[in-house]
């Protein structure tokens, strides 16, 4: 056991100063990280308790879910009903979450059929159960009623979460922030945590606004005044202008000709003309191929560019745009054309999400956790140190100096990761280093038992080593289940925890009992002890 071969105790050394090296990137300035090599320049992050930052917890629009899919759902049965040439009459209408629609008695069981079609099982092909998205009733006198279910709702509010995850990830990044974090709280709550940014209000601004851009022609059958004062035509609405500009209305038709998921690209750009900040569009295909063919056929007729049913522009199509490229203007602030080039570019968000908890951490605050936690490292490392030279004398030294270098292969491999390091991460370090000299302890008593029971040095501490490994397996690795139990179902400064404990195990492991075997290897080969100075 204590035999190592030149290979292997080159392997043990060698991934054990690789992984320490790429811990040296944390101790350099920005300037000199700056100028090493790419894969040189992974750091530990540090979180939000550490280096300040903002803290927003998000809630989804309920009613505003609720509302998408009753309006879809009564989109999708005028659909239906028309493409089976089923007569109705009048339109459908929403009532709470039922759609109603009139069909005349000679089509009813078509139409009946047809709008059963819209009834999917809740959890589509796998995981499908008795439950409907839909439910349909024949009400009599020819009313057929559609109502969303509330399993339905459920399932397209955890959806929408998922979405606005992904959107509010790309918004964020897009900012040049680092290492944000954004996950699920609950089943209708979004948490972001973003280090480091010193400009709260405008990650508020960019994560509430829902950013639904779409192109749409302005209504010229009707003065806006008249709309204003009587009933708009059934195809259109009125929408007004931002408040810089005295929201002024504007009578839009309620088809969009374009809409915001047929851009590929945006960004901030000025004016040639005027100087002013703008930004500049580009549609895929799909979206060129519909814009051209509504300013072909509407040369001279005002176009609405509506974000979030504002209108942030109103221009007057002087002649076709065939480019599938085009530019919006709105009297914008240079953030503010960058602000809406990164919402265009991240996508709309599904719902409307509202602001319900904020919280701004000062980087003094942070400043001081970390003087603290170090403090805390420093005096438990010594009193460790002490102990295991106190009891163990040179083999203690042995430990502490496995220790030293386990802590250093753990802010390596958190380097390594690009991981984010919080208060309860720095918590987790030091448990660890206790943890470390445990497996330790645990071989020393081990070898302490063998001489007593009358073995000779070296094997006294072959047989230590021997049998203390399945012990130390056992122990280290029913921690970790519990450091990755933390991990997956905890959440925040539990999973900071959890990562450095996880890390620290595996490293423990390593060190405790891979690397202090070769030390005793070594040393018991260069020495041939007639006892063991423990």
């Amino acid at each position: 056991m204590l035999h190592i071969s030149r290979g292997k105790a080159a392997a043990i050394l060698l991934t054990a100063a690789l992984v320490c090296l790429c811990a040296l990137p944390n101790f350099f300035s920005d300037s000199m990280v700056q100028k090493l090599p790419g894969w040189a320049q992974r750091h530990i992050v540090l979180g939000l308790d550490l280096q300040g930052g903002s803290h927003i917890l998000l809630e989804v629009d309920a009613n505003d879910v609720r509302r998408q899919k009753v309006e879809g759902l009564r989109d999708d049965v005028r659909r239906v009903l028309r493409d089976a040439r089923v007569g109705i009459t009048g339109q459908p209408v929403i009532r709470g979450n039922t759609v109603e629609v009139h069909i005349r008695e000679s089509d009813l069981q078509t139409g009946l059929t047809k709008l059963r079609e819209l009834s999917a099982p809740i959890g589509g092909l796998l995981g499908a159960t008795t439950q409907r998205s839909v439910d349909i009733v024949d009400a009599g006198g020819g009313l057929v009623q559609l109502t969303v279910t509330d399993p339905s709702i459920v399932q397209r509010m955890r959806q929408v979460v998922d979405q606005s995850i992904e959107i509010i990830e790309r918004r964020v990044n897009q900012i040049g922030t680092v290492e944000p974090l954004i996950q699920r709280q609950g089943a209708d709550r979004i948490l972001v945590q973003v280090p480091g940014l010193q400009d709260p209000q405008r990650l508020k601004d960019l994560l509430g606004k829902t950013a639904k851009l779409e192109f749409r022609m302005v209504d010229l059958t009707m003065p806006v005044e008249q709309a204003l004062q009587g009933r708009p035509p059934p195809d259109s609405e009125v929408l007004y202008g931002p408040d810089k500009e005295g929201r002024m209305p504007y009578l839009i038709e309620k088809r969009v000709v374009v809409a915001g998921g047929d851009l590929t690209d945006a960004q901030p750009g000025f004016d040639q003309r005027t100087s002013e900040p703008i930004v500049q569009f580009r549609f895929n295909s799909s979206g060129a191929r519909k814009f051209a063919q509504a300013t072909q056929e509407n040369v001279g007729r005002p176009f609405a560019i509506v974000l979030d049913n504002e209108v942030i522009s109103a221009p007057v199509i002087r002649e076709p745009i065939l480019q599938g490229s085009g530019q919006i203007s709105g009297s914008f602030t240079v953030q503010g054309a960058n602000d809406l080039s990164v919402l265009l570019r991240a996508g709309a968000l599904p719902a409307k999400l509202t602001i319900i908890e904020e919280r701004t951490v000062g980087p003094g605050l942070g400043q001081d956790s970390i003087e603290k936690g170090k403090l805390a490292s420093v005096v438990g490392s010594l009193m460790v140190i002490v102990f295991m030279l106190a009891t163990y004398g040179l083999f203690g030294l042995f430990a502490n100096v496995a220790v030293a270098i386990n802590v250093g292969m753990i802010f390596g491999l958190l380097s390594l990761l690009g991981a984010t390091l919080t208060l309860p991460g720095i918590a987790g370090i030091v448990l660890t280093v206790g943890i470390a000299v445990d497996s330790n302890v645990l071989i020393y008593e081990r070898i302490r038992e063998e001489v007593r029971n009358g073995r000779t040095p070296i094997t006294a501490i072959d047989a230590g080593f021997t049998k203390a490994l399945a012990t130390i397996l056992d122990s280290n690795i029913t921690t970790f289940i519990a450091a990755a139990v933390l991990f997956f179902i905890g959440t925040g400064p539990v999973q900071g925890f959890a990562v450095t404990l996880g890390i620290g195990i595996i490293t423990t492991v390593f060190t405790a009992f891979t690397l202090t075997r070769l030390i005793v290897a070594y040393w018991v080969r260069w020495q041939r002890p007639q006892t063991v100075p423990i």
